[in-house]
Parts: C-alpha cells; sequence; structure tokens
C-alpha cells in the first residue's frame, strides 16, 4: 500500500514524499512583483512538504489579476525568486512556480498601468473585484487578437525560462479556477469564432499549445498542468464538463505531472485518472464533516488509488510542519473557516503573522 511518506519522482522533480503544498495565492508580493523576504521565510517554513507549489505568479504585467501578487517578467522579479528557491532546497525542500494568467479577473485600478483586462470574448464576469477603492465591478475585458494570443503563450514560456533561471524545480500551468486559459476551456466565456473558440477541439486550443511551448522550453520533465473541473469560481460555466476533459486530458503532451483541483464530486477526478497514464496530483474537497480536507482525506486518495500524490492547502498554512504533525498523529492547527471562498473551498486567514492565504 503506498504512504503518504513514500519517496516518489515527478521526472526531475523529486519528492522525499507524496505530501504537496497546493498553490495559495498570498498577496504578499511587492507593488513591482517581486517575491519578500517573508516569502522566502514562508516556504522556508514548509520545505518538508514532498513538493511545494506556489501561489499564482503572472507570467506578464497584463497577466495580473490581484494587488500585491509576484511576477516572473522582470529580471528583478527573477531575482527576488532566488531567495525563495534557495531558502526551500537549503531546507531539503523541492518547489515548482505556478503561473497564472488572470485574463479578464481584475480591475485597471489596481495597478500603475491601470492596464485592461484580457480575455476570449468580451465578457464580464459577475461580481466585484476588491481593490484601493473599495469593492468595484469587474469591467468587460479586451478580446485577445490571434496576434496577442501568440504573444501570450510566448509570455508562458518567457516566465518558464525566467522560473529556470530563478532556481524553481519546475512550473506548473494554471489552467482552472476560471482564470485565462479555463476562460477559453469555458462555454460562457469563450464565444469566439476561429480557431480558438466553438468546438471542443478550438476551445482546448491555448491550454495545449501554451503547455506544448513551456515543455519545449524547459522539458516535458519540469512542466505540469493544473485543471479544476466543474469550477464554478469567477464566474465560470463550463457547459460540457465531462467531454471538455475527455478532450483536453489526452490531448496534454507527457509532463512531469497533473494536478486535478477537485471540487465538488468524485467522478470527474476518477474521469480524469482513467484519462492520464502520467503522475497525478489530488487536491481532495474538504467534505461539509471534514473542513479542510486531513491526512485521513489524504490517505484515501492514495489507497483508491487516484493519485500518486496529494496536495493540502489549509492544513499547510496552519501547520508548517504538517509532515511531522502527521506522523506523530498531531496536534493540528485549524484554519479560520470565515475566510471560507464559495466557489473555492480552501481559502483561509492566517493573522497575524501571514495574512491571508486562498487555494485560487
Amino acid at each position: 500500500m503506498t504512504s503518504l511518506f513514500d519517496p516518489v519522482s515527478f521526472g526531475k522533480i523529486t519528492l522525499a514524499n507524496r505530501l504537496v503544498m497546493a498553490p495559495m495565492t498570498r498577496n504578499r508580493a511587492k507593488p513591482c512583483g517581486g517575491a519578500t523576504e517573508l516569502m522566502a521565510e514562508y516556504y522556508a517554513q514548509r520545505a518538508s512538504a514532498g513538493l511545494i507549489i506556489t501561489e499564482g505568479t503572472q507570467p506578464s504585467q497584463v497577466g495580473q489579476g490581484f494587488l500585491n501578487t509576484p511576477g516572473l517578467h522582470h529580471p528583478e522579479q527573477v531575482k527576488s525568486w532566488r531567495a525563495v528557491t534557495d531558502a526551500v532546497h537549503a531546507n531539503g525542500g523541492s518547489i515548482v512556480v505556478q503561473l497564472m494568467h488572470a485574463g479578464r479577473i481584475g480591475h485597471p485600478s489596481l495597478y500603475d498601468s491601470a492596464h485592461q483586462s484580457v480575455a476570449p470574448s468580451p465578457v464580464a464576469a459577475a461580481g466585484q473585484c476588491f481593490t484601493p477603492d473599495g469593492p468595484r465591478d469587474y469591467p468587460v475585458p479586451h478580446e485577445l487578437t490571434a496576434d496577442e494570443i501568440a504573444a501570450t503563450v510566448e509570455d508562458f514560456v518567457t516566465a518558464s525560462r525566467n522560473a529556470i533561471e530563478a532556481g524553481f524545480d519546475g512550473v506548473q500551468i494554471h489552467a482552472g479556477n476560471g482564470f485565462l486559459l479555463h476562460q477559453f476551456l469555458a462555454e460562457n466565456t469563450n464565444h469566439r469564432t476561429d480557431v480558438y473558440g466553438g468546438t471542443l477541439a478550438n476551445r482546448i486550443r491555448l491550454t495545449v499549445e501554451v503547455t506544448e511551448a513551456v515543455a519545449k522550453a524547459i522539458g516535458n520533465e519540469r512542466t505540469s498542468v493544473r485543471v479544476s473541473p466543474g469550477n464554478t469560481y469567477n464566474d465560470i460555466a463550463e457547459g460540457d464538463t465531462e467531454t471538455l476533459y475527455a478532450a483536453l486530458v489526452p490531448a496534454l503532451p507527457e509532463l512531469a505531472f497533473l494536478e486535478v483541483c477537485e471540487i465538488v464530486s468524485r467522478p470527474a477526478t476518477r474521469a480524469i485518472r482513467d484519462l492520464w497514464q502520467g503522475n497525478l496530483i489530488v487536491n481532495p474537497h474538504a467534505t461539509p464533516d471534514s473542513f479542510p480536507a486531513t491526512a485521513e482525506t489524504a490517505q484515501q486518495v492514495l489507497d483508491e488509488g487516484l493519485a500518486d500524490a496529494v496536495s493540502l492547502g489549509g492544513l499547510f498554512l496552519a501547520n508548517p510542519d504538517l509532515p511531522a504533525r502527521i506522523q506523530a498523529g498531531g496536534p493540528f492547527n485549524t484554519p479560520d473557516e470565515s475566510t471560507y471562498y464559495g466557489g473555492d473551498h480552501r481559502g483561509y486567514t492566517d493573522y497575524p503573522v501571514l495574512g491571508q492565504g486562498s487555494d485560487r
């Protein structure tokens, strides 16, 4: 029987155990998008995880969707991340960066550049964005042109190369949770009539192109993808979840691993397990009577043969030394459920030390 503490290798990424720290937005970067000393301390504290997946990191300035989130598109940002990766490696850990283009999620008032958000189609997201001036409605985004889509692919490639230069063990491409690549996948946000819209083959095209381009640039063995089937976060309605992922998953190239953020149902996860022959990480759904997902939940995922490793969010926020606590049988600090995000079920506050975090 596979244990949470069995070592494993995902491509060229070595995991000392199968407990993965899920990507969680921190909002602790410098205004310029650089990593901070606090971020280096935060990730180093959690280096006993088999693998750390960082907070969403924008591959370009226009890809930013939130205040104080980090980037990997400027030399100073690359330099600042080196302190983080060095700290994790010095503590025996492995770390990959999640590249997240927010697409239509954001607002011009968030940034000095005051740039307009972009999307597959000019369809505004329902809801509001928290800005320095308070809550503001999401604006209608700019529809990406074919040339701009090509430039976006190159932005991911450049950011991936920057990640390796910054010392990361690999890259995760975020194709879920209602951000840009997910917006191309979903029916309600993609109304295009060109080769990036309409049919399933067209809607999955950008995610596949980005993944293939990144894998070519840094190696398949250092490239990964995150998906979140059925997730309605950020006003997403996929429309045809089962057939969508039946088309997407087999079209992806060989990867170090694929991660599934399990939102509300296990059948979609099982379907992806059947479709994907490579390494799989599952971020398990926290059931109503078990919040957040527990060590027992994680071991059950392995016992069912659903995944090769399990990613956890809230428990790693509240318990930086989570693997040791699991081995000792506790005790466990409990994340603050008051900051629960309805559509994205692993958002927590860990004040006063490190501020907010949500599994995006």
